[in-house]
């Protein structure tokens, strides 16, 4: 008996089907299971590059119709699609990855992309969630310094990445957003794409991008969208937004006077530098200075940046707080001090400080005192403040990144690394003669605090080492013992793990480590890892992360997309089950109240708990794609596990240790 063709499941009990059907069908589930049991993570790789089998489900005549018949002639526009000029346009600006999620809106231009530009420069990425796109981008440039583009589709794609662009706009990151939208209404498809579609898209954003564009014509999209990289990429770099008519992808190309739009050649905006007359007068407080110390947050936008300031502070032999946004000063330096540097300040230069207020205030949360805090200078009272900070070029109203309020002496609205060689050699020539014993006896001092800084830090560690569930301390220090011989970048630390990775491993280089979110969103972190792990895999580097278990949920599919485009990355868990930080407030506040906290059988307060039933988040990333073990709660298996893991990242692969931890 012939086995029947495009059979349903409801005949596969039917008594036409053969029992010696039925054993080979049986017979092939189980060769198939055993072969799938036994197989290598290096076989699943192989096997998952097989071609597709068609669905045994028969589709309807309609559905297959549409799905393999051929089209019908629907007319052709002359002479070249509009999207396909808009793939020459970006192409001009070298953008090399396109990490987006796939939408009708702009279907015309990812077609172009992939059929008219070969699908390199840019190659689409496969996202699963447009905030996992963007977060790619963000964490992608502080890698390379190269910005990249993401397509969003319309009102809801846009609102899907609204997160990764706020976080993007207060980290000061270029990230290209492009949003397919269907603008005449008369033309407009109803349902889906209406509800869609908006008069102006870009306005849910626009109060967290640098600039943002609608362009009518394909002439005005090239200008637009090279002077939206333009606008991205001078200082204080930031998001930029551009809303794309569906239409205007679907267009031919129309000549003018027998000529192609033009597309514009991108020539780089120098940076702001500070003005001259207050570089002098900054110089001459600092050269003069009985202790400066100077604080930076994301002063060094490049290696040569971190280069600048080690010449700064040995000029002055000056303490340096690194507040942590990027990798700033070496932290084996001697001159890297603690926060607690600036107490003792007669002069403070702070360079693009997120928060200068909170760099020489402290703010105690005091729940007796109406819920306002208790405010004090951390700061002698007569020490003066310089500030160097290129955001002071771009602060808008609505959103409250710019922080609280702080009088400063000398202030610039400039680019601080482009002003640091003007204001080393201002400070060379204002400095005294009769000043370097002073300055040599300053470095001296500062060599002793660091060596017993050094000590105490390391006393802290060492507590509870042996302990199960695992510290973060022990966490953070296994993880850098298994990846010291590589040339490694810590791509991001979310979750709080008490800034161990920033006060314990050695960071010289600026892309040891590439700070944190920005503005705080939880679902930075894994997004971000995979899009600077694309980048270090450019670049020969080898990527870590220490992955926070809540941020991981908020976003958990670009585990596929890491391992769909080969993205090495070693993910280690810092899952302390719960959302820490809300089970402090929320303790605090119930005891303030004297009432009992209901922890409703959990080890944190109702709504704060990751637990019952516990993430197995190693198992997670094996169906994604990923090498993963887990979870690990005894800390004498974590070295062992560190560097199977480490072992597979090198091989090309992602890996993810599923890691149970402390909570801070």
């Amino acid at each position: 008996m012939t086995e029947p063709k495009n059979q349903d499941l409801s005949q596969a009990s039917s008594p036409a089907v053969s029992h010696v059907a039925r054993r080979g069908f049986l017979s092939g589930v189980l060769a198939s299971t055993a072969a799938t049991t036994a197989a290598s993570f290096g076989s699943q790789s192989a096997q998952a590059a097989e071609p597709p089998k068609p669905s045994v489900l028969p589709p309807s005549a309609k559905g297959a119709q549409a799905e393999t018949g051929i089209p019908p002639d629907l007319g052709h526009g002359a002479g070249m699609p509009g999207s396909d000029f808009m793939v020459d346009v970006i192409k001009s600006l070298n953008i090399k990855y396109l990490p987006s999620n796939c939408a009708s809106s702009f279907r015309a231009l990812h077609e172009s992309l992939i059929d008219y530009g070969g699908n390199t420069k840019p190659e689409f990425l496969t996202c699963m969630h447009e905030e996992s796109a963007v977060a790619m981008g963000h964490g992608y440039f502080k890698a390379s310094g190269k910005p990249l583009l993401t397509l969003c589709h319309g009102t809801v794609g846009l609102q899907h990445a609204s997160m990764a662009i706020y976080n993007a706009w207060c980290d000061r990151v270029p990230v290209m957003v492009v949003g397919g939208n269907d603008m005449d209404a008369a033309y407009r498809p109803p349902g889906v794409p209406t509800f869609h579609a908006a008069q102006d898209i870009n306005a849910m954003v626009r109060d967290y991008t640098k600039w943002d564009d609608a362009p009518v014509s394909l002439q005005h999209f090239s200008q637009s969208f090279v002077r939206a990289y333009k606008i991205a990429m001078t200082p204080p770099y930031g998001p930029v937004a551009i809303s794309l008519d569906a239409a205007l992808q679907m267009a031919p190309v129309h000549l003018h006077d027998g000529k192609m739009p033009y597309i514009p050649r991108y020539v780089p905006t120098a940076p702001p530098q500070g003005d001259s007359g207050a570089v002098k007068e900054a110089a001459k407080l600092l050269a003069n200075a009985q202790n400066p110390v100077i604080v930076v947050d994301r002063a060094a936008r490049t290696p040569e940046g971190v280069g600048l300031l080690v010449q700064l502070a040995e000029l002055l032999q000056a303490k340096v707080v690194d507040q942590g946004s990027r990798m700033n000063f070496p932290k084996t330096h001697y001159l890297s001090a603690s926060p607690t540097a600036v107490r003792t300040a007669d002069v403070i230069i702070g360079m693009e400080l997120s928060d200068f207020w909170a760099t020489v205030n402290s703010y105690t949360d005091n729940n007796a005192n109406d819920g306002h805090g208790i405010n004090a200078s951390t700061i002698k009272p007569d020490a003066k403040l310089i500030s160097i900070s290129s955001v002071d070029l771009l602060t808008k109203s609505n959103y409250q990144d710019f922080q609280r309020f702080q009088v400063v002496d000398v202030q610039m609205a400039a680019d601080a690394q482009s002003t640091l060689p003007a204001l080393i050699e201002a400070i060379r020539s204002a400095l005294p003669a009769d000043k370097k014993d002073a300055i040599a006896k300053r470095g001296e001092l500062q060599r002793k605090s660091y060596e017993e800084d050094k000590i105490r830090t390391r006393t802290a560690a060492a507590l509870g080492w042996n302990e199960s569930p695992i510290s973060t301390a022990r966490l953070v220090m296994e993880t850098f013992a298994a990846v010291k011989n590589e040339d490694w970048s810590l791509v991001a630390s979310e979750g709080n793990v008490s800034n161990w990775p920033t006060r314990l491993w050695p960071m010289e280089k600026h892309h040891h480590w590439l700070g944190r979110s920005g503005g705080f969103g939880v679902g930075y972190g894994a997004p971000a890892s995979v899009g600077a792990a694309l980048a270090n895999r450019d670049l020969g580097r080898f990527s870590v992360s220490i992955q926070s278990d809540g941020d991981l949920m908020f976003a958990p599919g670009v585990l596929w997309t890491a391992a769909k485009h080969k993205i090495p990355l070693l993910a280690v868990m810092h899952n302390n089950r719960g959302y820490h930080q809300e089970v402090m407030h929320i303790q605090r506040l119930a005891n303030f109240r004297n009432r009992k906290v209901n922890l409703d059988g959990d080890m944190g307060p109702v709504g704060t708990s990751i637990q019952n039933p516990d993430i197995q988040y190693h198992e997670l990333a094996k169906s994604m794609g990923w090498w993963a073990k887990g979870p690990i709660k005894d800390p004498a298996q974590l070295a062992a596990a560190l560097k199977e893991a480490v072992a597979v990242v090198k091989s090309g692969h992602p890996a993810l240790l599923n890691v149970w931890t402390q909570p801070r």
